[in-house]
């Protein structure tokens, strides 16, 4: 018994998981441990959770876990919901064996070995998003309050309809800049914008206007930017006369020739960089008389960010051009944050409206099976072409990689529904937004006996 403690002690120093140990028919040991914490999981609010069972944590919502640095560290996770789960500490190698059952327990023992703020998870596919994650502090450690700015952009910015005015001269100004900003809780990168938003401002105009693009990099930029409108036709896209160094100005002038939704990016070499980064929007092109005039739209793009840190590492996360060349994201988001469209912007409609989402993709390299998950495009203006027939009746539709679409839609019943690419691992990385509708259900729409069950993922 001597030697069996020794070994649990020499095992938690090193990070070794006990349960493992226990398995061979020693459940009753007891790991030698500084800190003990003992946690339950639990469906809360519509959320897969952990709550702390005793102490003080007890009856907390994915708790702190507060421990000393060197402190050897116990986590038993009991299971209370009866689904399978596990628990991980990923930066000190602790991991768990999946607990399948209502009650059926586990326990993890690892040092605390350097300081700092650290993730505790479950790793089941699916379950960090839907909620079972916290904070591990080692140390005395105080959270810096974060200087980074919030660079998603609002969705229903979208511009005045042209209506049926006739052609004008229009004069838009872009600032280029590079930012530290919010990727999510706890993490951020170091953006390139147009505007301090990613994706930049949405240009909203008419076919046969006259438009001038003014481009300033800001004075405290340390890269050459530019702007290369897919709308113009001219050397570049507008690229080859808007190379501009820091707190440098450039601008040229196009006519609208073609109508559509069009993407524009920075051009600077390396381009991709610059994109991924943030550098894309999209500028509206109406046709003669404008569109059919909808209850509500709403702009969304879709990008890709290439880290040296795995998706969900806490601090600043740096560019990886390895992972950029063998297009790896570790990171994929609508409007420029892991929740941009889930918890910063509200996306909302009421039954009976009309609904059109202006939808593109800045990349830079994967294609989007855009899809909204509960509902159907009645119209979807493939390739985002206006001026053709739009298919109708679709579920879902490929949009390129410097590509766009327009879709239209009556929402009929209430409820959330979630925008995706059904390319759907990406969700995992962060490439989910809501549309909330209110209203009176029809049952002879949809009609069930059923609760609700949050934690489908839907």
């Amino acid at each position: 018994m001597r030697n069996l403690v020794l070994l649990f002690a020499l095992a938690a120093a090193g990070g070794f998981i006990p349960h493992e140990v226990a398995a061979q028919g020693h459940a009753s040991v007891t790991p030698v441990a500084d800190v003990t914490f003992s946690m339950r999981t639990a469906i809360q609010d519509g959320q897969m959770v952990f709550i702390g069972n005793a102490g003080a944590i007890k009856d907390q919502v994915n708790p702190d876990l507060r421990v000393p640095e060197g402190a050897v560290v116990a986590i038993t996770l009991t299971n209370a919901d009866g689904a399978m789960h596990d628990i991980a500490v990923p930066d000190f190698g602790a991991q768990s064996d999946q607990v399948i059952g209502e009650g059926a327990a586990t326990t993890i023992v690892f040092r605390a070995s350097k300081a700092g703020i650290f993730e505790y998870l479950c790793t089941i596919p699916g379950h960090k998003l839907a909620g079972m994650v916290g904070k591990l502090v080692v140390g005395d450690v105080q959270e810096v309050a974060s200087t980074a700015i919030d660079v998603a952009k609002d969705p229903a910015e979208v511009g005045t309809p042209v209506g049926d005015r006739a052609p004008q001269h229009l004069t838009y100004d872009l600032l280029t800049t590079e930012v530290e900003g919010r990727l999510s809780d706890g993490s951020t990168y170091r953006y390139w914008t147009f505007d301090n938003t990613v994706p930049g401002p949405f240009l909203r105009i008419r076919q046969n206007d006259t438009v001038t693009i003014n481009l300033k990099n800001a004075e405290d930029s340390i890269n050459i930017h530019s702007v290369d409108f897919h709308a113009v036709t001219g050397p570049g896209g507008g690229a080859a006369v808007t190379q501009v160094r820091p707190g440098e100005t450039k601008s040229f002038t196009f006519k609208a020739i073609n109508p559509g939704l069009f993407v524009y990016h920075c051009a600077t070499p390396m381009i991709a960089h610059h994109i991924s980064n943030g550098m894309y929007g999209m500028i509206l092109v109406e046709p003669e008389g404008g569109l059919p005039k909808v209850d509500k739209e709403y702009y969304v793009m879709q990008g890709e960010l290439y880290t040296a840190q795995k998706h969900g590492s806490r601090g600043l996360q740096e560019f990886s051009v390895d992972k950029l060349l063998d297009e790896k994201p570790e990171h994929l988001m609508f409007n420029g944050s892991m929740d941009a469209l889930t918890r910063t912007f509200d996306m909302n409609a009421k039954v009976g409206e009309e609904v059109r989402i202006f939808f593109g993709v800045g990349g830079p390299n994967l294609t989007s099976s855009f899809h909204l998950i509960g509902e159907v495009f009645d119209r979807v203006y493939d390739l985002a072409s206006l001026t053709s027939p739009p298919l109708t009746d679709v579920q879902t539709t490929l949009v390129p990689p410097g590509g766009a679409t327009m879709v239209e839609f009556k929402v009929d019943y209430p409820g959330k529904y979630i925008l995706v690419d059904h390319a759907l691992s990406r969700a995992e990385k962060g490439l989910t937004g809501f549309l909330t509708v209110t209203g009176d259900a029809d049952p002879a729409i949809f009609d069930s006996k059923e609760q609700i069950d949050h934690s489908s993922g839907h």
